[in-house]
């Protein structure tokens, strides 16, 4: 920040040491005054900031990789013609917390050229801050499903709200948010970053995913890899200008799913096997009980015909003991 803006912005602080102490009964509305005015002035400004002075606490809402070489390279040739947007710190002085513009901070924390960032100060409170950085980023560029799934799931497990506030921060219905946060849960972060941002798939495709996962019970690690090696062989060829031209992290999206439809396909339209265990009475063979994916089944073939005879009469009290004895065990 220049000298004569930092002289400026202080004025108005400095208003509040100067002179006669305000009366006690009017120290509150003085403060407000000099708070306001101070908004004023900051709203009508772009300030210059040091980039060490910003701190950058915000919900993380992208999963595109932070390469900013072509952005700090148009920032040095053209400057930076975007104001990026901060909030004073609520208890340092000096200091400012980032509401939107992290590409163009690291830009310029990045350049050796330029070590002032161009910035808006703006007067917010948490929940405000979340909507202009939710706002900012969908005009810029909307956010993919996934990404607003995690976003979602974030700000959830950080006790921002509940999911009715979450929904209405992300202008969306509370059953598309709670749909969203359990493909998000069952997703999985470490997978989700494996592939990317994958603007283009849609919720559909995502809670398909979401479902085999779920079901199939994947290695998660092993399904990492898969994204990954997509990603690399799609940004090669992407950098070696080949066709037709994939978003790498669509690629990586296509070959988990195929790789999760492979790994259950040998089991599709099979009958499960049925588990037999051999059964004795006084170790000698008395049968055996068969476990399949929809019964249970108990035969006995070298028993005593009285024994059978009686294990039929009271099959029903056999049961509801066993069944109660099992409800007992811990």
């Amino acid at each position: 920040m220049s000298d004569s803006k930092k002289k400026r912005m202080t004025m108005l602080d400095s208003l509040a040491a100067a002179g006669t102490p305000p009366a006690p009964g009017n120290m509150m509305s003085s403060n407000r005054a000099l708070r306001s005015a101070r908004d004023a002035v900051d709203a009508h400004h772009v300030w210059e900031l040091d980039p060490v002075e910003i701190q950058d606490e915000r919900y993380s809402d992208r999963l595109d990789p932070k390469d900013v070489n072509d952005l700090r390279a148009s920032i040095e040739q053209n400057g930076q013609t975007v104001p990026i947007l901060v909030r004073r710190h609520p208890t340092e002085t000096n200091r400012y917390l980032l509401v939107y513009g992290r590409r163009r901070l690291e830009a310029i924390r990045a350049s050796d050229k330029v070590n002032k960032v161009r910035a808006l100060i703006a007067n917010l409170d948490d929940t405000a801050a979340l909507r202009a950085q939710v706002s900012e980023n969908t005009g810029r560029r909307d956010l993919s499903y996934i990404e607003r799934a995690l976003f979602a799931l974030e700000l959830l497990d950080s006790g921002f709200g509940s999911q009715a506030q979450i929904a209405e921060v992300l202008n969306a219905t509370r059953s598309a948010v709670s749909m969203s946060i359990s493909v998000a849960k069952a997703i999985g972060t470490a997978l989700a970053q494996a592939i990317g941002s994958a603007h283009g798939i849609g919720r559909p495709r995502w809670e398909s995913l979401a479902k085999e996962l779920s079901d199939a019970g994947m290695d998660v690690e092993e399904l990492c890899r898969v994204a990954s090696d997509a990603r690399g062989k799609a940004a090669a060829r992407e950098q070696a200008e080949e066709e037709p031209q994939v978003d790498p992290s669509v690629a990586a999206f296509e070959a988990v799913a195929r790789h999760v439809k492979k790994t259950k396909g040998p089991s599709l339209g099979k009958k499960p096997r049925s588990k037999t265990t051999p059964l004795l009475i006084n170790g000698a063979p008395a049968g055996a009980i068969k476990r399949s994916a929809r019964a249970l089944r108990l035969d006995l073939t070298d028993v005593d015909d009285a024994f059978a005879q009686w294990l039929n009469a009271h099959a029903q009290d056999v049961l509801e003991e066993l069944h109660d004895r099992w409800k007992r065990e811990p």
